[in-house]
């Protein structure tokens, strides 16, 4: 007869121990510890082995993944070419940022033949129903399941054998075989292990959403994102209309790629060039904006940032970022000062990627900086103007990857000038239509615009 023993468990990572623990030893998180109870079983192991023969690799037939498109060009892109298969993925978001809307208007577009199963334990069929009809989603191949419970869920699936599983939200289902509550870390791991072994030998492409902490990463041990084979994360400011769907993991194409789409009265709406978009309000010259030049993934994206200073009237300045890492603005600005002389230790600096997205790549660094100078000197930048460079403590502007593909978009729309670094202009071998100025260091920079 099964045994029942008590074990304790970190919510964060899914570590298992014996006695309880106020810091987890293997992830450092305090106060993540919980109790549920554990069977065991007091059988033993079958000494029955099955006889396995390695194979050589050379000898390894390569396959080709069978690809079916999601109806939308931007999330095809960000996986890849589609949804491989048999796969599973997960999709992440903060609570009301649009993961069902995108999710149902995929089962309406998703092509290839067979039914879509859209299991839900949050919503009832009414709810989804309303939500189709504003989005004009009338399609008989869409089946919905109001269920928590795995075993119904399986028992269905090989029953339909559907095209494609919606699991909305994971963090929802339960399997009788586990004490625990639903969402709990024992149920999230078993749930996502049954599901992967279900569409692993069906051959059913499953996709499962989950909810995101207030850290901003998917809830649930961090075992979840380990086990499944994509993970996008759909990002975006509440107010704002425009989302990004971004791959941090995907077994079967590049990671960090990013497509955008607009929330609208009808839903998800891809955008095709998002830079267009993004600095499509910026017809005057500001102090303090600048266009620069982002790689996400393979895509080029140009945005624009925005820099406010003010004289400090607490007398200990204050530095605010909005988009990009705090800490990287502090050491920016501190660079600045050290070889501009500028005295921006009494001034208050404010900074904001317009549009409400987040980019953590070096390449925005020489545009921070000639943001921040140019709001300081009160002095606009022309508005034509690109700026491509990373910014080394030393105040020299180092290269940046993908150059060409930076410069072509700077060129596609219609930018006459950009700064680049001094290294990436001796690799240069194409012909623009632009002026490409290289420069050495963040001084030389600021003389050529003006600033110093």
């Amino acid at each position: 007869m099964p045994k029942q023993t008590t074990i304790f468990v970190c919510s964060n990572c899914g570590q298992e121990s014996s006695k309880w623990f106020g810091k987890c030893p293997c992830c450092n998180e305090w106060n993540t510890c919980y109790e549920e109870k554990a069977i065991t079983s007091k059988i033993g192991k079958s000494n029955i082995r099955k006889e396995v023969e390695p194979t050589p690799l050379t000898k390894v037939e390569k396959g080709l993944s069978t690809r079916i498109s999601t109806g939308f060009d931007e999330l095809d892109r960000v996986l890849g070419g589609g949804l491989v298969k048999g796969s599973l993925t997960l999709l992440g978001g903060e609570p009301g940022i649009g993961k069902s809307t995108l999710i149902l208007q995929l089962s309406n577009k998703i092509k290839g033949e067979g039914k879509v199963l859209y299991v839900s334990g949050e919503e009832s069929a009414e709810q989804i129903k309303i939500r189709a009809d504003r989005l004009g989603i009338n399609n008989e191949n869409i089946l919905f399941l109001g269920e928590t419970d795995i075993d119904v869920i399986e028992d269905v699936i090989n029953k339909l054998n559907p095209k494609l599983v919606i699991i909305d939200s994971i963090q929802t289902m339960y399997s009788e075989e586990i004490g625990s509550a639903a969402g709990s870390v024992s149920q999230v791991r078993e749930i996502t292990n049954r599901i992967m072994k279900n569409c692993k030998q069906n051959q059913v492409t499953t996709i499962i959403i989950g909810h995101v902490t207030k850290d901003g990463n998917i809830a649930g041990p961090r075992v979840l994102e380990h086990m499944v084979d994509t993970v996008l994360y759909l990002e975006g400011e509440r107010y704002f209309s425009y989302r990004i769907v971004r791959g941090v993991k995907n077994r079967f194409g590049s990671t960090n790629e990013l497509g955008m789409f607009e929330m609208q009265e009808k839903g998800m709406v891809e955008i095709d060039n998002p830079s267009s978009v993004l600095i499509s309000e910026r017809s005057e010259k500001k102090a303090g904006s600048v266009i620069v030049s982002s790689i996400e993934g393979t895509k080029p994206l140009l945005i624009e940032i925005q820099s406010l200073t003010t004289p400090s009237i607490f007398g200990m300045a204050r530095r605010t970022a909005n988009g990009i890492d705090y800490n990287r603005l502090t050491l920016l600005i501190a660079v600045l000062e050290k070889y501009t002389g500028l005295p921006l230790g009494s001034q208050d600096v404010y900074l904001n990627i317009v549009g409400g997205i987040k980019i953590n790549e070096p390449a925005l660094d020489l545009g921070i900086i000639l943001s921040a100078a140019s709001s300081y000197k009160n002095m606009p930048l022309p508005l034509e103007l690109v700026a491509i460079g990373e910014v080394g403590l030393t105040g020299e502007v180092r290269n940046v990857n993908m150059i060409e593909k930076r410069l072509r978009e700077a060129e596609k729309l219609g930018f006459k000038t950009c700064i680049i670094p001094e290294s990436n202009k001796k690799t240069l071998k194409d012909n623009y239509k632009l002026d490409i100025i290289g420069v050495k260091n963040i001084l030389e920079t600021m003389k050529i615009l003006g600033l110093k």
